[in-house]
């Protein structure tokens, strides 16, 4: 039977899925997320999520993919990025901190902010008794507006642990709604981590159906 996969070990993005009644497997993609230049978050968005399908397509090749079988691997990448502070200036991508003090700087530098969550969503179809994928890569972007975040609040936040594992050190989806003030374009799931509507006309664009995958794969 056809599979989906999922080249992600993000849980939010496989709740996601699963609400919307897709049946995937996980195959969690490792890649280097090292940027070079000055990338705007889309580019870096979508960069990354080619990154992480390529290199799922390249493994699942490597593991024996027959080719008896079409088969579509998923990855996305979300990028938080603050607009140049001036004509010249770089954008600022945060990224997932690697500490409390990493999280408290990064939230402080989105208090009373207006800055981009970019999901790059990327999509490798390797067709039966064909050698090579067919990779289309798509980008959605949200403006969030956040209020001016008090410091016993950042500390509460800090100190809750949610920041953890999250791009720009927070979690809209859970306590950290209270900050966000308005969203402007793409909607509450992409900032969360994946645009799902989106991702799935791209898939459906490259022949992926809900019947064409096999009925209870392993979720992982």
């Amino acid at each position: 039977m056809s599979r989906l996969i999922l080249a992600s070990a993000s849980p939010r993005r496989r709740e996601l899925l699963r609400a919307e009644g897709v049946v995937f497997e996980v195959e969690p993609a490792d890649v280097d997320e090292t940027l070079q230049g000055s990338p705007t978050p889309e580019e870096a968005a979508r960069e990354l999520a080619l990154r992480k399908v390529t290199h799922a397509h390249v493994t699942a090749m490597a593991d024996g993919h027959d080719g008896s079988s079409d088969r579509w691997i998923l990855a996305a990448d979300t990028v938080v990025g603050l607009p140049p502070r001036g004509a010249g200036e770089p954008w600022r991508l945060l990224a997932k901190a690697a500490d409390e003090d990493e999280a408290r700087e990064m939230l402080r530098s989105l208090s009373e902010s207006r800055h981009e969550v970019v999901t790059g969503v990327a999509v490798a179809r390797l067709r039966a008794g064909e050698p090579n994928a067919e990779i289309r890569v798509v980008a959605e972007t949200t403006v969030v507006a956040m209020r001016a975040i008090a410091a016993d609040e950042l500390d509460a936040y800090v100190a809750s642990g949610e920041w953890r594992d999250k791009a720009g050190a927070y979690a809209i989806q859970e306590t950290a709604d209270r900050f966000v003030t308005e969203l402007v374009g793409g909607g509450f799931d992409n900032v969360v981590g994946l645009p799902v509507k989106r991702t799935l006309r791209l898939l459906e664009s490259m022949g992926w159906s809900r019947d064409s995958v096999a009925e209870d794969p392993p979720a992982g």
